[in-house]
């Protein structure tokens, strides 16, 4: 299993590219990858999603909504996630 915290943080667009492949290819190769992160590229191309709110830290940790990047989007009035994804799916 790995585990990781925000690791698009400060990374270039193109470097993002290069990190999805790297965890694809753990994916591809049997692994479970999890990913806490607010990027939208990032979470775009995620397996399944479970969105966290509906605001940080005393206002969250409440689970909003669960499902694919499409079902996210499509669950978006308490969904901040869902909400930007939704925008983001459209391109």
């Amino acid at each position: 299993i790995y585990i990781l915290d925000e690791p698009t943080t400060g990374l270039h667009f193109e470097d993002i590219k290069k990190l999805l492949d790297i965890l694809n290819r753990l994916v591809d190769a049997g692994n479970t990858v999890i990913v806490i992160e607010h990027n939208m590229d990032m979470i775009k191309s995620a397996d399944w999603i479970i969105d966290l709110g509906p605001e940080g830290g005393d206002g969250g940790g409440k689970v909003i909504v669960t499902g694919t990047p499409e079902e996210v989007a499509k669950w978006h009035k308490e969904s901040y996630t869902g909400k930007y994804l939704k925008e983001v799916l459209k391109k």
